[in-house]
């Protein structure tokens, strides 16, 4: 279990919140200069999330962990002061900017925190205790305590506000921190062999897909600024999510996944499908070449018909219709995927954590059956995915939300990182042809570091 931390959600506290627009500034710097806990969240459509300090934690272990968060978030917004939401600058107070709770869930239920993943327990959710969110119209500052008076909170408003005015509108990018080493956690013979284990269940009819993931040691010339790598990132994939969740100091896990697991707005739930993939053509006719092989391959549409098929029967139970649209191809930097986007309308008001419980995980990364797969995952795999590939994002006090797949991510302590990729294996999967695909998808942080 992780070390006790401050902000533990305890019964009988009252949550008090303010906002104010500000003048624009470097979320790099905010975040380079405030303690742990620290977030960064941002999507793929400009909304960005920086935050610090925990007004509350909530956190939660095992099989019960999804209904546990949500009951314990339910009493923490039950306790907000309902003035919360009047305006402080004269032109009210966006709903983007309201509490939120930020964090995520470790890919496992039986997780046991073991490095590196030793500040991460089977799920964990930070109420910030200073916040900046940045959207299209304008930049906002929030602050939030407990047990604290409105006017003592408009006062530590004021305080921050007066501190973000030092902070500059730019930072230059560090440079990387190099790479002295890197060490596969599992050979290339090995994987083989992994591989060859799972086509043979799959031909013997006990799995029909399973996903199956390796990780990369890599040691660092000098410590590594996580803000910087994910700016170097927002320069090199700008499609994607990206995040930071540091739940104590000296250790963060971050990337820039191509795929959300979830957005619930209201009633409206927004996914997608995002299995197969092949290397980018150093020209445009290599290119489309590279697309339409990924999209005439047997192999790949049998991978991406599971995924469609598994998250439709996941979202049917909840939704008074589904909606699969077309298939298409999304276009990153080094890889290009198969995506089907998938929406759904709620039969009734329900909280995102439902829904992502309902979904995580995919076939695109655990496999089906799903209790045959995570069995063959855990049997196989000789390290712990921790949080790799598992939901990470936010709720508020609605219920609604927005949830990435922790994939092309990494955990980060001092000078080490250990990177995450991983491939979804079915009947006609290639092994060798598996692991030179699955190279290719460290490459995204891998690249930032060196």
């Amino acid at each position: 279990m992780p070390p006790h931390r401050d902000g533990q959600l305890s019964a009988g506290s009252t949550l008090v919140t303010r906002t104010c627009r500000i003048s624009d500034v470097s979320f790099r710097s905010f975040l380079a200069g405030r303690p742990a806990p620290r977030i960064y969240w941002t999507t793929p459509d400009g909304l960005e999330i920086a935050a610090s300090g925990a007004v509350a934690r909530i956190t939660a272990d095992d099989q019960g962990r999804f209904d546990e968060v949500r009951e314990r978030a339910s009493d923490l917004f039950a306790s907000v002061d309902k003035n919360d939401f009047a305006p402080d600058d004269g032109d009210g107070t966006p709903k983007a900017t309201r509490p939120r709770l930020f964090g995520g869930f470790s890919f496992h239920a039986e997780h046991n925190a073991s490095p590196p993943w030793d500040d991460f327990p089977g799920a964990e959710f930070v109420l910030p205790r200073v916040q900046l969110t940045r959207t299209e119209s304008d930049t906002r500052l929030t602050v939030s305590a407990r047990d604290a008076s409105p006017p003592s909170v408009k006062e530590m408003l004021s305080e921050a506000r007066a501190e973000m005015e030092t902070l500059p509108k730019m930072r230059p990018t560090a440079d990387p921190p190099g790479v002295e080493t890197t060490r596969h956690a599992t050979s290339r013979d090995e994987w083989c062999e992994q591989v060859r284990r799972a086509t043979d269940q799959i031909h013997d009819g006990t799995l029909r897909k399973v996903v199956l993931a390796t990780a990369l040691d890599v040691e660092l010339t000098e410590p590594v600024s996580v803000p910087d790598t994910l700016e170097r990132l927002r320069t090199s994939y700008p499609e994607c999510y990206r995040f930071l969740v540091e739940p104590a100091e000296g250790g963060g896990f971050f990337g820039a996944p191509p795929e959300r697991l979830v957005s619930l707005r209201g009633q409206t739930v927004e996914t997608e499908a995002l299995a197969g993939s092949v290397a980018r053509g150093e020209t445009p006719e290599e290119d489309d070449r590279l697309a339409a092989e990924l999209a005439e391959s047997e192999k790949v549409r049998e991978e991406h018909d599971i995924v469609t098929e598994t998250i439709r029967e996941g979202l049917e139970p909840l939704a008074s219709s589904v909606v699969v649209g077309d298939r298409q191809r999304k276009r990153l930097s080094n890889i290009q995927h198969l995506q089907t986007p998938i929406s759904a309308e709620l039969d009734d008001d329900e909280h995102v954590l439902s829904v992502v419980e309902a979904l995580h995980p995919t076939p695109a990364v655990g496999g089906l059956p799903p209790d045959e797969a995570m069995r063959t995952i855990r049997e196989t795999e000789s390290f712990d995915r921790g949080w790799y590939a598992s939901p990470v994002g936010w709720f508020d006090a609605d219920g609604d939300g927005e949830f990435a797949v922790g994939i092309r991510s990494g955990v980060v302590t001092d000078e080490r990182a250990t990177l995450f990729a991983g491939n979804g294996i079915v009947a006609d999967s290639d092994p060798s042809a598996e692991w030179e695909e699955v190279q290719l998808k460290f490459l995204p942080i891998l690249n930032e570091l060196e």
